[in-house]
């Protein structure tokens, strides 16, 4: 799909990502079709715990260049606009850049081949030094601004140099014929790495205690961090709902549990005479069951009653000037096979035919609705990342335990193969009344991550809304 991509971001997350402009709307609902022999479903995995603990949502304001928040804070300082401005647009850079930063550090991870990598590597290098140098010519003159700057120029500066000092200790084994050309990147990286922390020092950014302590830089930089998120990323407001349905329906429940206890009682009544011993260890037994079964029956009712509605709205606010600018409907739920829309019942039904196993589907929906006013000055589209962590999943599987026997010249040797599944993602996105959107993913994992994430081809009579 042109507009929404889902990815592998962590080695136990994936997520989407999508842009958003004024007055526009949305629907997109994921489907994950997991494997029964996985053991998660409604008894294993609690909704709402793995929307608060597993789902994360990110959306700001977005830009289709790193150039136009730098371009628009250099003309805010030389047109010499309130200082309130000056700060929003050197935020919106930052956050952007130290958003790139780290998706690109995410990509070059993946990548196994040493080949591929150090290629990449000097790429980003190079984009790295350049980008900063052209940031740092826009630095203002006015002491009233200068400390603004200092703490996005002190973060970026550090950020940059921890990313790609990531890489390079996660780099690929260097082989022997291109030992050269990869040494020659490493070390180019490394010194930019050096004149980074170099022209820190210079500036005096951080005390010797600050930057001895590993513990006190982190949480520095994590404060410099939220410094820059103010006015770019989004305030959201989360509401669950259907509270009064959820307490209507625990009143009914309970009602309709002692209606017949109540029954059962005056029966009792009717067959004890007068208050015995009898009566009483029957009367126990009644009111055993009904604690039993009372939250049984409630849970069962709410089910039904909540299937198909949303549970969360969210309201998204300009940290400014406070101004609502979109609002989101969410839905999460495990649902059954036939409540699928026949479309998506379709592509899972064309997987391989060693992969059609029994599962059980849990969705996730989203509806937005963005306002046509509320936005920060030059901005018209908004950007939303949400990422699914699977760790709640992995827990329930299972470790290798098959041996795989094979002859070689020492002998017979034995090898312990990795259980590995697979969860189908089916993906539909829906654009304002435009028609829906179709994509499907294969996610392969195990218990020590995710192996790979690949889209697959639709059935024909999907091809042509597939985007």
């Amino acid at each position: 799909m042109a507009n929404i991509q889902l990815k592998q971001e962590d080695a136990l997350s994936i997520k989407f990502s999508h842009q958003l402009g004024a007055n526009d709307s949305c629907r997109l609902d994921l489907y994950f079709a997991l494997p029964k022999e996985m053991g998660i479903g409604p008894e294993s995995l609690d909704e709402e715990e793995y929307f608060h603990s597993a789902i994360i949502g990110r959306r700001a304001y977005y830009s289709d260049g790193l150039h136009l928040p730098l371009v628009q804070s250099r003309f805010v300082s030389l047109n010499k606009r309130t200082m309130e401005e000056f700060r929003l647009y050197l935020n919106l850079f930052a956050y952007q850049f130290a958003v790139a930063m780290e998706n690109d550090t995410k990509e070059l991870l993946q990548l196994k081949n040493a080949e591929e990598f150090f290629p990449r590597l000097g790429e980003l290098g190079e984009q790295v030094g350049a980008i900063l140098k052209k940031f740092r010519r826009s630095e203002p003159t006015d002491p009233k601004w200068k400390p603004w700057f200092e703490h996005a120029d002190n973060y970026l500066s550090w950020h940059c140099e921890q990313k790609l000092l990531q890489l390079i200790m996660h780099a690929p084994d260097i082989p022997t014929e291109d030992a050269e050309g990869a040494g020659t990147v490493r070390d180019a990286v490394l010194s930019l790495c050096r004149t980074e922390a170099l022209y820190r020092d210079s500036r005096h950014y951080n005390s010797e205690k600050t930057k001895s302590d590993h513990n006190r830089i982190s949480n520095k930089m994590l404060l410099l961090r939220r410094l820059i998120q103010q006015g770019v990323v989004l305030k959201e407001e989360l509401k669950p709902l259907g509270v009064g349905l959820k307490k209507f329906v625990t009143g009914l429940a309970t009602g309709l549990v002692m209606l017949v206890v109540s029954a059962l009682i005056i029966k009792a009544q009717g067959v004890f005479s007068g208050v015995t011993m009898s009566l009483l260890l029957t009367l126990a037994v009644i009111y055993g069951f009904r604690e039993i079964f009372k939250e049984d029956i409630r849970n069962a009712m709410w089910r039904v009653i909540q299937r198909g509605r949303p549970r969360w709205s969210r309201l998204l606010r300009d940290t400014s000037s406070q101004k609502v600018v979109a609002r989101q409907q969410v839905w999460l739920d495990f649902v059954r096979s036939k409540d699928l829309p026949p479309a998506v019942t379709e592509i899972l039904s064309r997987r391989h035919q060693q992969n059609r196993l029994e599962a059980e589907y849990l969705h996730y929906g989203i509806s937005t609705r963005v306002n046509d006013e509320g936005f920060l000055a030059g901005y018209d589209t908004l950007s939303e990342q949400v990422s699914f962590s699977l760790v709640p999943f992995v827990r329930y599987l299972e470790r290798g335990k098959v041996k795989v026997f094979r002859e070689t010249e020492e002998g017979i040797c034995a090898e312990t193969a990795e259980r590995r599944y697979q969860i189908n993602v089916v993906l539909v996105y829906r654009e304002g009344r435009k028609g829906p959107r179709y994509a499907r993913y294969k996610v392969t994992l195990n218990r020590s991550g995710i192996i790979s994430v690949s889209e697959k081809s639709l059935p024909e009579q999907l091809l042509g809304v597939s985007g």
